[in-house]
């Protein structure tokens, strides 16, 4: 994303423009759209080199790198947007892997015609999202693509990250006995999507969890607790994010249903759905596996955040050649929480 500044008298028509082809041919019109839509939101000494990459200080530590793609519908939601949203997605990635995020790189794909203004708020969310986390857009590319070969836009965001010394976490780390806690209710992000996409609509409204979990994560690192792995449950959500775990890991696990949360709104559409919150996304919760004399105290570091003030330890890791994860109903019954099957919500994230 070369921010060098095009040789242009007007400025971009902002409140009536639309992206066309001349927008991603390489030219005076991309240099335009790049230099008063996209440098000025993400303005930063890195970005502002206006190279064709960044030049960024060597790091100690060892280096973590995660890359995702964001094709949501709609592009804005209840609590959030597809701009925040791609640096929310990465930064978490990145801070699940027990690294301090650094920089973000973004790329976007955008449809012909499709509105400057809507563009410049994407653009102005993903901003103050990465202003708000610590965390800057350091380079980027930007594509056009024919009407009807897209959806308005597409975002896909690399962010880099360090891991200092002493920390390992891996989904393959966790052992019988270890407690699985959860940061909070879930569902939210999902339900808050899908309840838009068709109209629906409910006495409470449904609003997104999106957030950057980095903070929280450097807290629970900084207590000093034996964790074994941290994830994000997003696509599939708590239930398909466990069975990753225990696959890896190669155990498996009892939860109690009693202690997974659920906001009344999302449980009230789900069932109205027929959907299972145990499969539906969440963007802004994180799941935690530590060495069972520790969950305490990390339940209580957790709590002490904003992001997981409702945290409870929701159960525990097994011995099981089989790998399965199952779960203590309300009613003291018990059932397999399997992988899920096929795509309950698409495009989700």
């Amino acid at each position: 994303m070369s921010t060098g500044k095009p040789n242009c008298t007007r400025a971009l028509d902002i409140k009536n423009g639309r992206v066309d082809m001349s927008h991603g041919s390489g030219g005076r019109a991309m240099a335009q759209l790049i230099t008063e839509l996209f440098a000025s939101a993400f303005n930063n000494e890195y970005l502002a080199q206006g190279n064709d990459g960044a030049l960024l200080p060597a790091e100690q530590g060892r280096l973590v790198m995660a890359t995702d793609s964001h094709v949501v519908s709609p592009l804005f939601f209840a609590g959030g947007d597809i701009g925040c949203l791609s640096v929310h997605g990465t930064i978490n990635d990145v801070a699940v892997m027990g690294a301090t995020p650094l920089y973000l790189s973004a790329s976007f794909i955008l449809e012909e015609g499709y509105p400057l203004a809507d563009l410049k708020r994407i653009v102005e969310s993903m901003a103050k999202a990465s202003r708000e986390a610590g965390v800057p857009v350091v380079t980027g590319d930007t594509k056009v693509v024919e009407q009807g070969k897209g959806d308005g836009v597409f975002i896909t965001t690399t962010g880099v990250g360090v891991v200092r010394d002493g920390i390992h976490l891996s989904g393959d780390l966790a052992q019988p006995g270890d407690k699985i806690l959860l940061s909070g209710t879930i569902g939210d992000h999902g339900m808050a999507i899908l309840s838009q996409r068709e109209g629906l609509t409910f006495s409470a409204p449904i609003v997104s969890d999106t957030a950057a979990l980095h903070g929280l994560v450097a807290a629970m690192l900084d207590s000093g607790v034996k964790l074994r792995v941290l994830r994000d449950p997003t696509r599939g959500g708590l239930a398909t994010t466990l069975n990753e775990i225990a696959k890896q890991s190669g155990v498996g696990m009892m939860l109690q249903e009693s202690a997974i949360a659920v906001n009344q709104p999302v449980e009230a559409a789900c069932e109205f759905l027929g959907l299972d919150p145990l499969y539906v996304a969440n963007e802004g919760k994180l799941i935690a596996i530590c060495a069972p004399e520790d969950a305490p105290r990390l339940l209580e570091v957790m709590r002490a955040h904003p992001l997981a003030s409702a945290a409870s330890i929701i159960g525990e890791v097994q011995e099981d050649a089989h790998g399965f994860v199952q779960m203590t109903t309300k009613l003291g019954g018990r059932r397999v929480v399997d992988w899920l099957a096929g795509e309950q919500l698409p495009r989700i994230c």
